[in-house]
């Protein structure tokens, strides 16, 4: 399922426009982003938890080259689903 299939079911099931779906979808991403930016954790309790962690730099090796470069750290986004989120997966399947 991709972005606007999303949107078009998150639209039928609420019973707005599409229009509309977009915007709630854009207004939930920038309230989540804002949360994550003030906070290292954001957990809901029936999905999971998102977490920023932060990865160490690393030194590589380019392949063609041969020559090592250094990459800096940066942060990433984890998600570490929820047990009843788990166990509905394994539902549906």
């Amino acid at each position: 399922m991709n972005n606007k299939e999303f949107q078009t079911e998150l639209a039928r099931r609420l019973g707005v426009s599409q229009k509309r779906s977009g915007e709630l979808m854009k207004g939930y991403i920038d309230t989540l982003v804002q949360q994550l930016a003030d906070a290292d954790e954001l957990p809901f309790l029936s999905m999971g938890t998102f977490e920023v962690k932060q990865k160490e730099q690393r030194i590589i090796v380019n392949p063609s080259s041969k020559k090592r470069m250094l990459v800096p750290p940066k942060l990433v986004l984890n998600f570490k689903p929820s047990s009843s989120l788990k166990n509905k997966c394994k539902e549906v399947k």
